[in-house]
């Protein structure tokens, strides 16, 4: 059998590797255009900055490698030209012509380049997909002594690269956005940690608004401003590449990825496609979506593999588990954020929380901020979590019950490791199974920061921790004093009870609600969540008085 696979990614290296252990028999060939095969793209940001200080360490395997481990003959500068689905063959470079049994189509995607003003034949101008872009960023970086440095875009490969950018020292660095906060995959409260760090650690974060030009000497904004640059790089996201799928009359998709079936066969039985390319079903709404990440991209190489060597194999879907590493912080999600949910109008209950990194009386625990999307039959629609320790260790356990169809009942039984170092005898992963639990038989009524306008106010902490910080316009009941002072309090409008983290407004708001109060709610995440999104200026709230 004669098997050709155009791409040698993470999904085609991982397909011929796969396939050579099922049969040894096979003639597989890797066809792949440039002169890099098997390149750690993820950690190219890194290497920019020489926190990946070696070249080698950026090649995740090696055409010597394959050919002597695996007998895998690699082709590169291989560059496929044309797909002959009747002959079963593919011209490379215009003029050799190899025949296939079984093809697979893994040439990942390319960068996005806007048709913008000065974009074109700029020297300045980079985007970062393979090694030799980093090489020649680094090269421009210590040509020109680079001080500016702008980047445009704020996924995760611009928030990477933004941080990378202000660890070299003598670069100022800004990072343009033309959405309201960074991070598409989260929504705005957990960006706003992201963006606060940044902030501490000198970027320049610009949001809303986008390039209109890129001049000689500035970068010019759709809102008039204008940013000095050395060095720029298009961070705004990846297309499909799918020319030799369209040239040859494979069915592409909605979202202009290939379309596969669950055995990543495209309408051409004997042609297989995975990776950046094809489009995929979402977990959690069963939409056609795109999701260029390495984790399902390695998935499907697998499957293709077991597929085309006789074993049926299924890819299940998507959840785009992704996480970042912004500075000090780690931000991590699964699943589906809320804004997506509200695009795709579908209903959600939502929480949010802050749990300690291990038992808060060892030393050095760090807090984590958690937000929690489910619905009212229990099931969970997404996680995020922004954090220092243990943020991804938590977001990993949801994003596999997700996977096995979990609700949020069983996260409250989820037997996770413990120790005081590691973790607390009630895992913040409980607690968030905890919390939807409340919400869900009605023992809380959540509010979020969306809600404070027009609301009475109660800071129901302690005297010294009211005179200390509060919301401007709260008044204060300690929560102990609610037993006798709960007249005080209006029936006939709705009341929100605050603390630092929502354990204690919950409290409070049992007392009240067996009290015969319906319109009391405690605020999740309490003053520790706020604090942080006045302090990104996410709402145009009131103030604390700190």
């Amino acid at each position: 059998m004669k098997v050709l696979i155009i791409g040698g990614g993470a999904c085609g290296a991982s397909a011929a590797a796969r396939l050579r252990r099922l049969d040894d028999n096979a003639q597989i060939t890797i066809l792949e255009k440039t002169q890099e095969i098997s390149i750690a793209n993820c950690g190219l940001p890194y290497y920019c900055s020489n926190v990946i200080d070696s070249e080698e360490q950026m090649h995740v395997s090696s055409v010597q490698k394959f050919k002597n481990l695996l007998n895998v003959d690699i082709k590169m500068g291989a560059n496929v030209t044309k797909i002959d689905r009747t002959a079963k063959t593919v011209t490379i470079n215009d003029s050799v012509i190899m025949q296939y049994d079984k093809l697979v189509l893994a040439p990942g995607a390319k960068p996005f380049i806007p048709p913008i003003e000065g974009v074109l034949n700029n020297h300045k101008i980079f985007t970062v997909r393979m090694l030799q872009d980093a090489e020649m960023i680094k090269a421009h970086i210590k040509n020109i002594n680079a001080q500016n440095a702008v980047v445009i875009g704020g996924g995760f490969i611009g928030v990477e690269m933004a941080e990378n950018f202000a660890e070299i020292k003598g670069i100022s660095t800004t990072l343009v956005e033309a959405a309201s906060h960074i991070l598409p995959p989260v929504d705005k409260e957990t960006a706003a940690f992201a963006q606060n760090e940044m902030r501490k650690h000198g970027v320049h974060l610009i949001l809303s608004d986008g390039v209109k030009a890129f001049g000689a000497e500035e970068i010019i904004l759709n809102s008039g401003k204008k940013i000095p640059y050395d060095i720029a790089i298009l961070a705004i996201g990846v297309k499909p590449e799918t020319s030799l799928a369209k040239d040859c009359g494979l069915e592409i998709g909605k979202t202009g990825g290939v379309k596969v079936n669950k055995y990543l066969q495209t309408s051409d039985p004997d042609i297989y496609a995975g990776g950046d390319s094809v489009e995929v079903e979402d977990f959690i709404t069963g939409d056609d979506v795109l999701i260029p990440l390495a984790g399902p991209a390695n998935r499907q190489g697998r499957i293709i593999a077991d597929n085309i060597a006789g074993y049926n194999s299924v890819y299940k879907k998507t959840i785009g588990s992704a996480v970042v590493k912004v500075f000090d912080f780690t931000v991590a999600c699964a699943g589906n954020s809320e804004e997506m949910l509200i695009k795709k109008q579908i209903p959600f209950l939502k929480t949010f929380t802050f749990g300690f990194s291990h038992a808060k009386y060892y030393p050095n625990a760090t807090r984590t901020m958690y937000k929690l999307l489910f619905n009212a039959e229990g099931d969970i629609l997404g996680i995020q979590a922004a954090g220092k320790e243990g943020v991804e260790k938590r977001v990993d356990v949801i994003a596999t019950s997700i996977r096995n169809g979990l609700k949020v009942w069983d996260l409250i039984d989820s037997e996770l490791c413990y120790a005081p170092p590691y973790s607390s005898a009630k895992d913040p992963v409980n607690i968030l199974g905890m919390h939807a639990d409340n919400i869900l038989k009605g023992f809380v009524k959540p509010a979020y920061f969306e809600d404070l306008k027009d609301s009475l106010l109660v800071d129901v902490r302690s005297q010294a921790e009211f005179e200390n910080e509060t919301i401007e316009g709260a008044i204060h009941i300690f929560t102990p004093e609610l037993r006798t002072r709960y007249t005080e309090l209006p029936k006939d409008k709705k009341v929100i009870l605050f603390c630092n983290t929502g354990f204690q407004s919950y409290v409070a708001s049992r007392i009240l609600l067996q009290r015969g109060f319906n319109n009391v709610y405690s605020l999740a995440a309490g003053i520790e969540l706020y604090k942080e999104l006045i302090k990104d200026k996410t709402y145009e709230l009131q103030t604390v008085n700190v």
